[in-house]
């Protein structure tokens, strides 16, 4: 059956895309914001774990480990991220996000031996152009707050590709419902450990932030869920580099949210996003249906 990837794909985007408005509407500290996120998203995939719960029962103690580190990956990916969202703009932050599919051919080359295209770094080249042009007017700004939220924004990008990585080869083994409940458990777990040896407040928080935490645990964490899914069928590259697509629409929301202004470089540079992620996308159909046919004529 015909999976629809370029539509999931861009469901995820949208989803994802609120995230950071989200998080600049929070007062929480950004661990605790991942925290909860994570938990509330473990008590939403509840109901589907159980249906699927015998399938605990063949996880390995290598599949179990590797879980364990991914989940991990995802909380650091999570807390620094957050926190440079509370130092910077949504669009300084986002922005350091185009370096995302970089890594990932980088670790898709080192780790699982992928090769790529020129028509493919062409077309992620200008992605990565419309990303700088989207956050080019914050990168004016020269306080140490921002330096430091761009750095933090950048390891956040590490620590996605490493996410991304594992669950490319783990995905493919265990159902993505499973590994998507255990990841965010274990990133959970692992933020609660950092909360409470850091001595920050667990608990006190109000209905509002509540909220807050209860919209990330579905919208943007609903997208991760189907990057999980779609693992079985394409690469962390393909992924990393459908997440371009979110300093476009976090800019356009933080517009019209936060009233975070815009200038006309950012618009083109937006066009340009949406460009290359469209053309890598039709590269990727184009290589799909050339394995196909190679693997029939085989």
């Amino acid at each position: 059956m015909k999976k629809p990837v370029g539509f999931l794909l861009t469901v995820s985007i949208i989803a994802i895309s609120f995230a950071a408005i989200f998080v600049k509407w929070s007062e929480a500290p950004a661990t605790i914001i991942s925290m909860y996120r994570m938990y509330l998203a473990c008590v939403l995939l509840l109901p589907i774990v159980i249906v699927k719960r015998r399938e605990f029962i063949n996880l390995s103690k290598s599949e179990w480990l590797f879980l364990c580190i991914a989940g991990v990956f995802l909380a650091l990916h999570f807390a620094l991220w957050f926190e440079s969202l509370k130092l910077t703009t949504v669009a300084s932050s986002t922005i350091i996000l185009s370096l995302q599919p970089i890594v990932a051919l980088l670790g898709g080359f080192l780790i699982y031996k992928e090769r790529t295209s020129i028509s493919t770094l062409m077309s992620i080249g200008i992605s990565i152009i419309g990303v700088v042009m989207v956050g080019w007017g914050d990168f004016g700004l020269s306080s140490k707050s921002v330096i430091i939220g761009d750095i933090l924004s950048f390891l956040s990008v590490l620590a996605i590709v490493g996410y991304l990585l594992i669950g490319q080869n783990k995905v493919k083994k265990i159902s993505h419902w499973i590994y998507s409940f255990c990841v965010f458990f274990f990133a959970a777990l692992t933020l609660t450990i950092y909360n409470l040896s850091a001595g920050i407040p667990i608990g006190g928080y109000d209905t509002r932030e509540w909220g807050i935490f209860l919209l990330l645990a579905i919208f943007p964490t609903f997208a991760h869920v189907i990057y999980n899914f779609l693992l079985n069928y394409v690469n962390t590259t393909t992924i990393s580099m459908s997440i371009l697509g979110e300093p476009v629409g976090a800019t356009i929301l933080a517009v019209i949210l936060l009233g975070e202004p815009v200038i006309g470089l950012q618009i083109v540079g937006g066009f340009f996003v949406l460009l290359g992620v469209f053309l890598f996308l039709i590269q990727q159909r184009k290589l799909t249906i050339k394995d196909k046919s190679n693997s029939l004529s085989a």
